[in-house]
């Protein structure tokens, strides 16, 4: 249990103070794994950072990922992570209650006003360019058909999300992949 603790304080505190992402929070998380609590070396933590640096993603949550698991098991993971993301997540979920609880105010009634139209030609934006990396990866024949079926599924039968999802996931594994 105390290693739990441990994990989760070595990712929180540096999530907190780390002002400007993960690779602001690199050198405090080095102090904690490294210099605090003695779980690698300074020459193992440069391999670990180098490894995540060469896989996608933030960085700071693939080495609390990684860290977790090998000091702690998957739990240990979990809550290293837990620990990455908690700041901003408690931080947004404040804000977030912050901006219901004055939802009527005329500021906070424009700021919408502008934000929801510009998050619509994002997702837009967004559905246009896997459009066309679906076309021009998977073909036309099989764009139309996950297309095609994923809209009758989700408006005209109400299935879940996650069942069109999980279909559209089997679908390519079966007949593209």
């Amino acid at each position: 249990m105390a290693l739990l603790w441990h994990l989760f304080l070595a990712f929180f505190i540096p999530s907190i103070v780390g002002y400007g992402g993960g690779p602001a929070s690199i050198p405090l998380i080095q102090n904690e794994v490294v210099d605090k609590y003695g779980w690698y070396t300074t020459e193992r933590f440069g391999e670990l950072l180098a490894m995540g640096n060469a896989l996608p993603g933030p960085i700071a949550t693939k080495m609390a990922g990684y860290i977790g698991y090998e000091q702690g098991g998957v739990l240990g993971a979990a809550v290293a992570l837990f620990a990455t993301v908690a700041p901003s997540l408690f931080i947004m979920i404040a804000l977030l209650q912050l901006l219901y609880r004055h939802r009527h105010a005329p500021g906070v009634k424009r700021m919408t006003a502008w934000v929801r139209p510009t998050v619509a030609v994002l997702l837009g934006v967004l559905a246009l360019q896997f459009v066309i990396s679906s076309w021009q990866g998977a073909g036309v024949l099989h764009t139309l058909v996950l297309a095609g079926a994923s809209y009758y599924l989700l408006e005209h039968r109400s299935v879940n999300p996650a069942y069109v999802i999980a279909g559209s996931l089997l679908y390519g594994a079966v007949f593209i992949a």
